[in-house]
């Protein structure tokens, strides 16, 4: 069969070419490759002696020898220089093969064939670059074919596969790689002979014969042509990239834990919730760090209590540590079907395995023994081996430690087929545990001081609904939410004498227990200050007084000698001078109405209008003085009087009401008025309208409202009369309670009513000045009051056994429920009052009792 040599064969690199001499020692007969190797076409050649042709002269005469040892039968095979015709230079060096020969009558010729020596030489090179290149190269060297298969292989690329470079020959890539792996590889083998495009830094994965690390190669593939363009192949040159693989995965890890540590500090504590830092902490874990979290917490500390149960390392810690109760309070998995149910979902389901872990906000216990139970008691990190029978790989027990005292436990995990814990992520894992115990513990002591100044603050608010005479009386207190803390607003409802109420409604420029502490303390000066039966603005320079003295220590104190009496010292002078800074300052407005004359008198200290809404009218904002807050002092405060309508709407709020980091103060108020629409409507409702209506949602302060509408008393509830100052107006004032009680049907008062008024009445006309004024008032209880103009203050004494007087007020202390006096603005006024009938029979009086007025 012939075949042709195609274009770039060996025959091309090596330069070959072929002539014939005859008998008669000339050339006969000139082959292509001979002219392109000579550049002397056959026409020039054909005829001619070679050694006169193309020998130098020097070498001629043995030239001529060696043609006619050929002729004579004799091979010869030498070294010959040659040059071209024409030139004296020698332009080459021939290595010539030459062999006798017989034409076809039987004579001697030869046929000679050419090499120039200097491309074998250049080829020579070649191969021992090439050879050197291939075999002693550090990496990995294959040469696939057209097919696909191993054509040739290097020492470094068998000594990773196994054998000797030769065994290679013939193999595919499923020898080396499995799976995805290796028709990835086939694809790309494909594409690169199919296209020509070569493929750098293919990333391959797998492992060795007889090795079950997972190594990692870096190909490079490019297309190898033969000399005409032909492709011939596809080299590949692998590089065992596993240590820089491993070096970037442990860069990437430490990169992913700085980030990690990063989002933690950004992300934990945010909220001073003990179960929202719980869940903080594993939205940060969960799923940069592990499959699923989950975070135990101390039900000792879920429930108040001051400490977990013991410090670090501690004997008491060894002795319950381990196993004290504590409370799943947050959960999370990047697995679905890992999810735990709640505590509350699992009540009614089957019973869960003993093993089980705890569902979310299940109380438990770790046994002693335990992995957890172990970290618990020494605060260090602990391994939980996997369950063969789970999907959990490994599990690592960190203990929260907040100032050497542990908090909880969290566990992380990772499912089969995640990289195990290793020693970077066990500090990981500590170092995220004890950013979120610092959350955590400052969590429980916010908590704990926010419980118990919301105690305290719920314990100085007004009980239920309060009920005053004459006013209808709403009120609502809304706390901010749980990220701010306890606030001092508060409001009061306080019954006065004559049936009288004090409105109160204040707000303390602070925040937090101390805050509530201060506020406990106005409330309760306002309380002992109203029932003193004060003017308003009396009241409000008194507490200004007790404001100023809120926050700053004790005085110290200096003795005179001999144990006297004990004065302030300069140097506590100067203290509570440098504590100023540290006083609470408080806004308050304070209120007095009266049920009979529908008037209310305001006194303001630094804080809101007051609201009315009278019936047909729009809402309107009282201008009262707003003075200056208590605590400042020097500033007297003004007092405004305002009658109110039958039906009248009063609106006394806080700050928190009207004003918000999104709404201003002058936008609030006016909201405020346009809520306050329909008045008519039952008084619950308009609290409610009012809070929905406005911005009540941003918990940024505590909101307090006091809503009443004003509901007089009845000209027929009152009985009001004036008497000369005479004796007979004795038996007069008597006469006119007993024929209003009997009106009023309230019978079984009148004797205790008609004795309390004579000793009054007696006693105004004995003590007092001017005319006299009695009234009675009905409605809840029975008030009478008996006007005179002395400033004498009456004042209750115990009698001697010798004197015949002196025990009137012992009488009407005794018979009724309450009774005082107090300064009007043109004398005194001295009140009593008793219960109406509830148609019980009276109590009898006791000896003790009755022998007590003697």
């Amino acid at each position: 069969m012939w075949q042709s040599s195609p274009p770039g064969s060996i025959y091309d690199y090596i330069r070959v070419a072929s002539f014939s001499i005859g008998p008669d020692g000339l050339i006969e007969q000139w082959s292509r490759r001979a002219a392109g190797l000579f550049g002397v076409a056959a026409h020039e050649a054909v005829g001619r002696d070679p050694v006169e042709a193309f020998i130098p002269a020097e070498l001629r005469q043995d030239g001529h020898r060696r043609v006619g040892e050929v002729l004579d039968g004799k091979e010869w095979t030498g070294l010959v220089p040659f040059r071209m015709p024409g030139e004296d230079a020698v332009h080459g060096l021939a290595e010539i093969y030459v062999m006798p020969s017989e034409t076809r009558t039987g004579e001697r010729a030869a046929v000679c064939i050419v090499v120039d020596v200097r491309a074998l030489r250049l080829i020579e090179t070649d191969l021992a670059a090439s050879q050197a290149i291939f075999g002693q190269s550090p990496f990995g060297f294959v040469l696939f074919g057209t097919d696909l298969t191993v054509v040739r292989s290097n020492e470094r690329f068998a000594t990773v596969f196994g054998g000797r470079a030769d065994d290679h020959r013939g193999r595919t890539v499923d020898d080396y790689l499995t799976g995805t792996e290796a028709a990835r590889l086939t694809a790309t083998l494909e594409h690169v002979l199919a296209t020509g495009n070569s493929v750098t830094d293919l990333q391959l994965v797998g492992t060795a014969p007889g090795d079950t690390e997972r190594r990692h190669w870096s190909m490079n593939l490019y297309r190898v042509h033969s000399g005409s363009g032909r492709p011939i192949g596809i080299a590949g040159l692998a590089t065992d990239v596993t240590r820089r693989h491993i070096a970037a995965r442990e860069a990437a890890s430490a990169r992913r834990n700085l980030a990690l540590l990063n989002e933690a500090s950004a992300r934990i504590g945010n909220s001073l919730d003990l179960e929202t830092t719980a869940r903080e902490l594993l939205d940060v874990a969960v799923p940069g760090f592990c499959d699923l979290a989950s975070v135990d917490l101390y039900q000792a500390l879920l429930t108040g209590e001051e400490t977990a149960p013991g410090s670090v390392g501690s004997p008491h810690r060894e002795a319950v540590g381990g196993s004290a109760e504590l409370r799943r309070v947050a959960y999370a998995s990047a697995v679905s079907d890992a999810l735990p149910e709640s505590a509350d979902a699992s009540s009614d389901a089957e019973p869960r395995p003993a093993d089980s872990p705890p569902v979310l906000g299940a109380v438990h216990r770790y046994s002693f023994g335990s992995p957890c139970a172990v970290a618990l008691r020494t605060g260090r990190v602990e391994d939980v081996p996997g369950d063969d029978r789970g999907f959990v790989q490994s599990t690592l027990a960190v203990p929260l430690v907040a100032h050497d005292t542990v908090v909880g436990l969290v566990r992380f995990s990772r499912t089969k087929g995640s990289e195990p814990f290793g020693e970077r992520d066990r500090a990981l894992a500590t170092e995220l545990a004890a950013r979120a115990a610092v959350c955590i513990d400052n969590a429980r002591l916010y908590r704990r001081e926010h419980e118990r100044a919301l105690i305290l603050q719920r314990s100085l608010l007004p009980p239920g609904d309060p009920e005053a005479a004459g006013l209808d009386i709403a009120c609502r207190y809304l706390p901010g939410n749980t990220a701010t803390e306890v606030g001092g607003d508060w409001f009061d409802v306080i019954e006065l004498p004559g049936h009288r109420t004090a409105l109160v409604v204040g707000d303390v420029m602070g925040r937090g227990l101390r805050a509530a502490v201060a506020m406990g303390e106005l409330r309760t000066a306002v309380r002992t200050l109203a029932l003193l039966d004060l003017e308003p603005a009396e009241v409000l320079s008194a507490l200004d007084e007790v404001a100023r003295g809120l926050g700053t220590p004790g005085a110290g104190t200096s003795s005179d000698v001999g144990g006297g009496a004990q004065w302030p010292s300069r140097a506590a002078h100067k203290s509570r001078e440098a504590d100023l800074s540290e006083v609470y300052l408080a806004t308050c407005i304070y209120a007095v109405y009266d049920p009979v004359t529908r008037r209310c008198t305001f006194a303001n200290a630094g804080h809101l209008p007051p609201a009315v809404v009278e019936p047909g009218e729009a809402a309107l904002l009282l201008d009262v003085p707003p003075g200056m807050p208590l605590g400042v002092g020097g500033e007297p405060f003004e007092e405004v009087e305002v009658e109110l309508k039958e039906g009248a709407l009063l609106a006394l709020y806080t700050d928190g009401l009207v004003e918000s980091r999104d709404h201003p103060l002058d936008e609030g108020l006016e909201a405020l008025r346009g809520a306050l629409v329909e008045p008519d409507r039952p008084l619950e409702d308009v609290c409610d309208h009012v809070l929905s209506s406005l911005d009540t949602r941003h918990g940024e302060d505590d909101i307090a409202l006091l809503m009443a509408r004003i509901q007089g008393l009845s000209a027929d509830a009152v009985g009001d009369w004036r008497l000369p100052r005479e004796p007979r107006s004795v038996g007069r004032a008597r006469e006119l309670a007993r024929g209003r009680l009997i009106a009023w049907d309230l019978d079984d008062l009148v004797d205790t009513t008609e004795l309390l008024v004579s000793e009054l009445v007696t006693n105004a006309l004995r003590y007092g000045e001017g005319e006299i004024r009695l009234r009675l008032l009905r409605d809840r209880t029975l008030v009478c009051e008996v006007w005179d103009a002395g400033l004498v203050q009456p004042r209750r004494r115990r009698a001697r056994d010798t004197d015949e007087g002196g025990r009137g007020l012992q009488l009407v202390g005794l018979l009724s429920a309450a009774w005082g006096s107090r300064r009007t603005p043109r004398g005194k006024t001295v009140w009593f009052e008793l219960p109406l009938p509830d148609g019980a029979p009276v109590a009898e009086r006791t000896v003790e009792e009755l022998l007590s007025m003697f």
